[in-house]
């Protein structure tokens, strides 16, 4: 092996946290995330949904000195209610009480078998958990996906939505009509199958940080790689395959101009993330997942919004570099 000290300083990082993760036992956890702690305590809110009594995970965290305002953070695809740690740390302590559900078919959430899963029913569901805790009106963060579900939320919602705030969310183009084939629940499944914590890694590494890692993002390849390791591999499996569908075939894009709250994206430009990039043709493939042009014209298509930039950060903005986006969250938040 080479010495690290001639080597380039990203790629002896990449080769010393994946050193890291060889030498570590990998995790196994349960198809509901058992055995993966969050950082705080886990509630659940008990729903009839589609005609079956369902889980659904959340925390419900509140700050020392109440400001009287809620936030609810809704996480990505690739993502659970756990890594907005650091954000539910700045947000309580500027005085926001800070609501964060596991969606429905994630993380230490239900997983039916037989679910329409829709950002219709998804917001319906996260707005009778809202209802649940009394909060009759938040300001609603999205990420990745979240940001999709965000939207639909705000638009089917308007009045329990005190300010809209978009994450690096997908959905920013319609990848179909871009041109990227249609693939099959079925071809989903096979795909989720092959999940792995080498291959969540090399897609977050490539598309999510620029070609970039860091040891801390490890917590959230085990976290998810531990789900796809346990007995439970293949309802997990599933319902990613089941929610891939969903977001491939329901774009809300085409409806930015009806979004009628406050809206403020936050956009990391390094960002690269399309749905269905792998099967599109090489001329398509190239042209999508453009993040600088994405943002910016997410943000000439919703009435009002404002755009924050961060000009050498990819998918994930509040996990590279945590400070300085929760003091733009934060920022946007007064």
């Amino acid at each position: 092996m080479k010495n690290p000290r001639s080597m380039p300083a990203a790629l002896a990082v990449l080769l010393a946290s994946s050193a890291m993760a060889q030498a570590e036992p990998l995790p196994i956890y349960g198809a509901r995330l058992e055995g993966f702690e969050y950082p705080h305590p886990v509630k659940t809110f008990a729903l009839d949904s589609q005609a079956q009594p369902l889980e659904m995970a959340y925390l419900d965290i509140a700050p020392t000195t109440p400001n009287g305002r809620t936030v609810v953070l809704l996480h990505g695809k690739n993502f659970c209610a756990a890594t907005w740690e650091a954000a539910i740390t700045a947000l309580t302590g500027a005085g926001y009480r800070v609501v964060v559900p596991d969606q429905i078919g994630f993380c230490k959430s239900s997983k039916p078998q037989r679910y329409q899963y829709s950002f219709g029913q998804l917001a319906a569901n996260t707005q009778a958990l809202l209802a649940s805790l009394d909060i009759e009106r938040a300001v609603i963060v999205g990420h990745s996906m979240g940001g999709m579900l965000a939207a639909r939320y705000a638009l089917q919602y308007p009045d329990a939505t005190e300010r809209l705030m978009l994450v690096n969310p997908i959905g920013l183009e319609d990848w179909k009509a871009e041109g990227v084939p249609w693939r099959s629940v079925d071809a989903w499944y096979a795909r989720e199958q092959k999940t792995s914590f080498d291959s969540i890694r090399d897609y977050q590494r490539t598309v999510y940080y620029d070609g970039a890692w860091k040891p801390e993002y490890e917590q959230w390849v085990r976290m998810l790689g531990g789900m796809y390791a346990g007995e439970g591999r293949e309802a997990v499996a599933w319902s990613q395959a089941l929610t891939s569908d969903m977001v491939f075939t329901q774009p809300v894009v085409h409806e930015f101009p009806k979004i009628a709250v406050p809206t403020t994206l936050f956009i990391g430009q390094k960002d690269r993330t399309a749905i269905g990039k792998d099967l599109a043709p090489p001329e398509v493939a190239k042209r999508i997942g453009d993040y600088p042009a994405l943002g910016r014209r997410a943000a000439a298509a919703i009435p009002k919004a404002r755009l924050v930039e961060f000009a050498d950060l990819g998918h994930s903005p509040q996990v590279e570099d945590p400070a300085r986006f929760n003091a733009a969250l934060l920022e946007a938040l007064r």
